[in-house]
């Protein structure tokens, strides 16, 4: 049973993203391969707020907090996924990549804690566990494609790669993120490596250019945005004290677009789930310690390193 938590001073002292709790479970045949997997989600309300007549039409269901606990690709035979949305009366909205960005990162967190747990490499477990499908095939190519691209088998002293997929809405990403560690808890992202297959690309370089924002959009989610609020009121005022990623946090992007033969699926904010996971997956791989809560803080880090009492090399 794995917990992806928020620690208790985060909520005391009213550090907030989108308020989301994971508890994921999976069981594992004698080969490796996953066969039941239980996903349960506790959140804000998302669709309730912002679409009112939308959430009265769905019966109450929120389907904008739900997207992405669907793993439409990976051949899991038996698979649950519950949601537990909560009013809490904070207003809410959409955040890019809505409920994806935040039920993804549990999904391939959890994946990759499931690889290491059975010994197996990250990016060859993620293909055993696609499904025999053509949609498949086109997740098990990006899949290869990326790890290509990263040399994934290559070793990087004082570097960690990790690896993340997704299938988003039909359209197949797998992102590669390398990382460094700074004495201080910052994570420093170098390379992220992306490969996309949005079927027919009407407009490539428009996919390409989207797919780059995404990624950068992704890289303030998973390492420097939030917001903290003091006394009911918002702390942060501007973008000297919330942090956005500038050029000099800019990794080297590398992206490869697949053309496919298959109807035109979506490219405005595909990838900015990816990095994340990627990120975090790759902090394990650097250190060992596993980090399940976004974004990134250097405190966090910190934190989470001194409870596993590694030290930073």
């Amino acid at each position: 049973v794995k917990v992806l938590w928020t620690r208790e001073d985060d909520v005391k002292n009213g550090r907030f993203r989108p308020q989301y709790v994971n508890r994921i479970r999976a069981s594992v045949d004698s080969k490796g391969k996953i066969v039941a997997w239980h996903h349960r989600v506790v959140s804000d309300e998302a669709l309730a707020f912002m679409d009112p007549v939308r959430f009265k039409a769905a019966k109450g269901k929120d389907n904008i907090a739900m997207r992405g606990t669907e793993l439409p690709t990976y051949g899991i035979p038996h698979r649950l996924a519950e949601g537990l949305q909560q009013p809490t009366g904070i207003r809410t909205a959409p955040l890019r990549a809505i409920g994806v960005g935040q039920n993804s990162f549990a999904n391939e967190v959890f994946m990759d804690e499931v690889a290491v747990k059975l010994g197996a490499d990250p990016v060859k477990f993620r293909i055993q566990q696609l499904a025999g499908t053509p949609l498949a095939q086109r997740g098990r190519h990006v899949l290869e494609e990326v790890a290509r691209m990263a040399d994934w088998g290559r070793k990087r002293p004082g570097r960690g790669l990790g690896v993340a997929y997704l299938d988003y809405s039909g359209t197949q990403l797998a992102g590669i993120a390398e990382v460094s560690l700074a004495k201080d808890g910052r994570v420093r992202v170098h390379d992220f490596w992306c490969v996309i297959d949005a079927g027919v690309a009407v407009q490539p370089d428009n996919i390409i250019a989207q797919t780059e924002s995404s990624i950068v959009y992704g890289l303030g989610l998973a390492l420097t945005e939030h917001i903290d609020v003091v006394g009911g009121a918002v702390k942060q005022s501007n973008f000297y004290d919330y942090h956005v990623p500038r050029m000099n946090n800019m990794p080297n992007i590398h992206i490869k677009l697949v053309q496919t033969p298959n109807h035109p699926t979506g490219a405005g904010q595909m990838a900015t789930p990816l990095v994340p996971s990627a990120i975090a997956n790759a902090l394990f791989q650097l250190t060992g310690v596993r980090l399940r809560q976004q974004p990134l803080l250097p405190e966090r880090v910190l934190h989470a390193m001194a409870e596993a009492g590694v030290r930073i090399a």
